[in-house]
């Protein structure tokens, strides 16, 4: 085994390029079965493992520095880096982080989690090496996809880079998937070029020539195709970048670990802004990855002979969001829903199956979806946009400026909001209730169940202004408890208490609820409240609801400060304890290990309210 031997790149480099290819069959069989026990990224990162090998192999990390674009294609990195001893605990408590991770390692130069951003991290390298000079200049590559291509970021970063003319090189990965098929012009452009007129009319020629000159000109017509096909790949791409200011190298063969480290020394020796073009094969070496990229771009564990998923039955909010967006839909002509290259991952695969002339994928670009949505509500549509929680904050600015300003019916429904399983501190959907609450015209609620999160879509797209909605990554919940007609700010009480009162929102419903029966035992009689809105709040019937009960919590799956309980105190002028996240960022757990960390249980809810109601104190 080559792999035993493999504690960092520098044990790579002692391997003869002729054995780089048994590595590399050896690394994609490690990540399978860890994946398969953990779940992770595991299409995007078999089919980076030639490319990591080589790179690892011609430079000097972690001196040189690569920057991967979101780092969902790292684990190859990960396992030549010295980490393949940790690599059983992937995504685990205490494990290695499913992404990069900056406190994990020096070869990960910055955490990273989200799209786009790896051209732009690795100019200000550059540039900067270039204003501070190290003894010995390092090279800088980075990594990107052609799902990266699609977010506006990328761009400004490569269009800069050209300008300042720095000593950057980019390694441009393409396998025509990023999350869900890449759409859009952009990626029109590298895979199908052959509407341009001079191939049409050098196409059109040779047909003609063909028919009218030898009778038997199918082959050479087959034959024309393929160099079409050619001059598409190897001449258009690099057109497309040399106008940026690149040097464009490529297409090679992602895979083949000679022909990339040819590549890479002979091209790392040159000036200036580089770019070259990989073609790699997302889940390259499993064959139910190879099949179904999607479906194992971010899997749940699996079971490695069929490709079989591990999951339960137990429905999700995702899949309840589903279900309800379809029923409605199927009233209402005029509802399209829009995902930024996560049809899957949000629910809507379902829509834009029954529906796809009303259903949009943007591609990994936020901003747009947002700005997008923006105007088909102009054009007197009602527009879904459903996206996850980490990733709306992409789109903050378009939030403000083209949907709220505007007063249009927008309907904003968050995915993993609150705390997420496994993939760390980059996707945590904790800010959002900040952020939120801060937006005029823009009305956000949170579900406690199943049945409100069907009840809140549907009262938000008969809302005419903006709205969201958030909803953890979890099973979903049907509580016991009759549902009140949903009023704008109105709460529900749900159990009344003479002790104390506790404002519940969205998640926190459920364990709060429990917190009570806990508490009850011990002699302490809480009133439970049902908040359902985060804003607006109606005043006058908090006040009334909280005005016999001598102490007030507020408990929300979200950062405390700039939160829902701060937004509640400073509405009703009032002490009120809140019980929350702090001002940090969760590590790599599971969902209930970060809620149980945080107190966020029943358990930790019952213990906090307890302290302080016994010695005043909360920490």
């Amino acid at each position: 085994m080559l792999l035993e031997k493999i504690n960092s790149p520098l044990d790579l480099k002692k391997l003869n390029i002729e054995q780089l290819p048994q590595l590399a069959s050896e690394i994609r069989s490690r990540i399978i079965e860890v994946v398969s026990r953990t779940g992770g990224h595991l299409a995007s990162s078999l089919g980076a493992v030639e490319l990591t090998i080589a790179l690892h192999y011609c430079l000097n990390a972690p001196y040189d520095k690569i920057i991967w674009d979101v780092g969902h294609q790292t684990y190859a990195h990960k396992i030549l880096t010295g980490r393949n001893k940790d690599f059983d605990r992937l995504r685990q408590a205490g494990g290695l982080s499913a992404f990069l991770s900056k406190d994990e390692s020096l070869y990960d130069v910055f955490t990273t989690g989200h799209s786009s951003s790896a051209v732009s991290l690795a100019l200000g390298l550059v540039a900067g090496q270039r204003i501070n000079p190290q003894d010995e200049p390092f090279k800088v590559v980075a990594v990107i996809g052609d799902g990266a291509l699609s977010g506006g970021l990328c761009f400004e970063g490569l269009n800069n880079a050209g300008h300042l003319n720095e000593d950057l090189i980019v390694i441009l990965n393409t396998n025509e998937l990023s999350i869900a098929p890449n759409v859009g012009a952009l990626s029109n452009y590298l895979n199908k070029i052959i509407s341009l007129p001079i191939y049409n009319r050098f196409r059109e020629s040779l047909e003609n020539f063909v028919k009218t000159r030898l009778p038997k000109g199918s082959r050479l017509l087959k034959l024309a195709n393929k160099f079409e096909e050619g001059l598409k790949g190897l001449f258009v791409p690099g057109i497309f970048f040399e106008e940026l200011g690149f040097r464009y190298f490529g297409p090679f063969d992602g895979h083949n670990c000679e022909i990339l480290i040819s590549a890479f020394r002979n091209i790392f020796s040159l000036k200036g802004p580089r770019l070259i073009h990989v073609v790699t094969k997302k889940g390259k070496g499993y064959l139910p990855a190879e099949k179904e990229p999607i479906k194992f771009h971010s899997s749940p564990p699996f079971e490695i002979a069929s490709g079989q998923m591990k999951k339960t039955d137990a429905p999700t909010y995702t899949d309840i969001f589903s279900n309800k967006l379809l029923a409605l839909a199927e009233k209402n002509q005029w509802i399209v829903a829009i995902t930024a290259a996560m049809p899957e991952g949000t629910g809507l695969d379902k829509f834009r199956d029954k529906y796809p002339e009303r259903f949009f994928d943007v591609g990994i670009a936020e901003a747009h979806a947002v700005c997008f949505a923006a105007g088909l509500a102009k054009a007197g549509l009602r527009p879904v946009v459903a996206i996850y929680s980490t990733f709306l904050q992409r789109a903050y600015d378009q939030l403000i400026e083209e949907v709220a300003l505007q007063e249009l019916p927008v309907v904003i429904c968050l995915d993993r909001a609150g705390l997420v399983s496994a993939d760390g501190p980059t996707h945590q959907g904790i800010f959002d209730l900040g952020y939120l609450g801060q937006v005029p015209h823009l009305v956000v609620m949170a579900p406690a169940d199943q049945e409100e999160l069907e009840m809140m879509l549907e009262f938000a797209l008969e809302l005419n202004q903006p709205a969201a909605l958030r909803y953890p990554k979890d099973k979903a919940r049907d509580l016991p408890f009759k549902k009140d007609i949903l009023s704008l700010g109105v709460p529900q009480v749900l159990k009344k208490g003479k002790d104390a009162a506790l404002i519940a929102l969205g998640s926190m419903v459920e364990p709060s609820l429990e917190a009570s029966e806990i508490l009850a035992k011990q002699g302490i009689d809480l009133t439970v409240i049902n908040s359902r809105f985060v804003k607006p709040l109606e005043k006058k019937m908090f006040l009334a609801l909280i005005q016999d009960t001598p102490c007030v919590f507020s408990i929300e799956e979200g950062l405390v400060r700039g939160g829902f309980g701060s937004t509640l105190a400073q509405l009703l002028q009032t002490k009120i304890i809140n019980l929350g996240l702090p001002e940090d960022f969760p590590s790599t757990a599971s969902r209930q290990e970060l809620l149980s960390r945080y107190g966020l249980d029943s358990q930790g809810i019952a213990q906090k309210i307890k302290l302080y109601l016994k010695e005043k104190v909360y920490a």
